[in-house]
């Protein structure tokens, strides 16, 4: 088995073997305190986190989304978004997702279980969901949703020199986010973030 299967083994023993139930509204902290408090449940989405398998090693799949867009616009994410009443589980969505998005086929994944779930300062909660990928084909992006489709190889992701830290200022307060460049795109908010709990989980590091 080569090296980075062997990686992706031990990544797939350590993330949660089923979906977590999501937590109750009353006991989450977002990632940033909006200056209202929501009116409102959470909305449960979820996000896929595809190592894909090359030749040369495995990559994360991201997205850039559309300019077009009403809602974070322009920036880097991971496929993903709302868990439809249609959607059988947070995979489900995911996988639909990622097909709608760049026609990943749900097929070509395997998931391989779930990280905690992230509760956002804009009131989504997220499960994110980790799959080995095998594409059949190229990934395309829909171009109501994304404008371009890239992949960052994992080695990099694993490295800790790799990351930085992005700062955002909302009203009077700053948050700070993880930050990770690759070949023109910069990957800040919730993308690095999850992307760093990804890192911790196959290093075993502590969280900072």
């Amino acid at each position: 088995m080569p090296p980075d299967d062997t990686l992706i083994e031990r990544i797939g023993e350590r993330l949660l073997p089923e979906a977590p139930a999501l937590p109750p509204a009353d006991t989450l902290v977002p990632d940033w305190l909006p200056e209202r408090p929501f009116d409102r449940p959470p909305v449960p989405a979820a996000v896929l986190i595809g190592l894909v398998r090359r030749p040369e090693g495995y990559t994360v799949l991201y997205t850039e989304r559309s300019p077009d867009l009403r809602a974070h616009s322009g920036q880097v994410a991971f496929p993903g978004g709302k868990v439809d009443a249609a959607d059988a589980d947070a995979a489900a969505a995911a996988l639909r997702e990622a097909n709608e998005e760049v026609g990943m086929a749900a097929e070509d994944a395997e998931v391989l279980g779930y990280m905690p779930p992230y509760y956002t300062g804009t009131n989504y909660l997220i499960t994110p969901v980790v799959a080995r990928v095998l594409p059949a084909g190229p990934f395309v992006p829909n171009p109501g949703e994304v404008h371009s489709v890239f992949e960052v190889p994992l080695g990099r992701i694993l490295t800790r020199e790799s990351y930085g830290q992005f700062t955002v200022k909302r009203g009077d307060t700053v948050h700070r986010t993880w930050q990770l460049d690759h070949d023109g795109h910069r990957i800040w908010g919730i993308t690095a973030n999850l992307t760093w709990q990804l890192r911790l989980l196959a290093t075993g590091e502590a969280s900072e």
